[in-house]
């Protein structure tokens, strides 16, 4: 039997699964099929590759050893057709972009208007999540570009320094304003109540870290796991945040206050898989995200 890629794809999916009839259902095709067709893909190959014994379907140790050529293979096959459809001229295009959640903030917006505005025909799909599925999506070959933040990186990650984000105390703009003296002394943080990113945000444990290293223990009123919803709530209400500085810069309703001493800055990162194929349409985009960092005027790099 000459093997096809579907073979390939139905063991994957029955190794994903740990089970034929979820994998059956994900695949659209009937329970018998599937069985019958990763037995013909054993028998091809003289060996077996499930253990079908246990209540869980899992792959032999030969199994595993193929399902790791298998999918570099078909990660490598996906590439070779985005290569042929790349066109030069960006008459058409597809670009995969994971961010983690601070950036949809502030960066995102700014950096889809300048693709739509020099690219229009190329199509964005922006995936927030965590630092860690972005930069393993990017080994898999599930997003062409990641914006995240300086390392350490995974194996086979390349990362470009894109600019340095500050960290800042942020307020509505109808609170009182800052002391123009000075930045606000750390010690009178005890003395306010905030609204807080919630602890699955890796920007949490950054503020978290700094308020212990001080000493200051602050009344936490609100905790939220959307920007959107602490910059309304700060809107709204006497309650202070903290937020990365360039939020503010789109957002005339808030203030940023600036602690003494101030936060620790993070350097912020443009992350591809190093092997990559770079097609037009991300070589486009990481220009324009460079072009962009300078007209808007983040801080450079360190």
């Amino acid at each position: 039997m000459a093997l096809e890629l579907r073979h390939l794809r139905y063991l994957l999916a029955v190794a994903e699964h740990g089970n034929f009839t979820r994998a059956a259902e994900d695949l659209h095709v009937s329970q018998p099929t599937l069985s019958q067709q990763i037995k013909q893909l054993e028998r091809t190959l003289g060996t077996q590759l499930l253990d079908r014994t246990g209540r869980t379907v899992r792959l032999t140790d030969a199994g595993e050893a193929y399902a790791h050529h298998v999918r570099s293979a078909l990660r490598d096959l996906a590439a070779a057709e985005r290569a042929v459809q790349d066109v030069q001229d960006l008459s058409r295009g597809q670009l995969r972009l994971a961010v983690t959640p601070t950036f949809t903030a502030y960066l995102v917006g700014p950096l889809t208007a300048e693709l739509h505005t020099r690219h229009p025909a190329i199509t964005l799909t922006v995936r927030e999540t965590t630092q860690d599925r972005i930069e393993t999506g990017l080994l898999a070959d599930e997003f062409d570009l990641g914006i995240a933040f300086q390392g350490p990186h995974l194996p086979g990650i390349t990362a470009t320094a894109l600019f340095t984000e500050t960290l800042t105390l942020v307020t509505g703009t109808r609170q009182p304003a800052a002391d123009p003296d000075g930045p606000l002394p750390v010690r009178e943080l005890a003395d306010r109540q905030l609204a807080l990113l919630s602890s699955d945000f890796a920007t949490r444990g950054h503020i978290d870290a700094y308020l212990e290293q001080h000493g200051v223990s602050p009344r936490i009123t609100v905790e939220a796991n959307s920007i959107q919803a602490l910059t309304e709530v700060v809107q709204r209400t006497q309650l202070a945040t903290v937020l990365p500085d360039a939020v503010t810069h789109d957002h005339p309703h808030l203030t940023p206050v600036p602690l003494d001493p101030a936060l620790p800055t993070r350097t912020v990162t443009l992350l591809r898989r190093t092997d990559a194929y770079q097609s037009a349409a991300t070589r486009a985009f990481t220009h324009l995200t460079h072009d962009l960092v300078r007209t808007r005027g983040y801080t450079p790099a360190s």
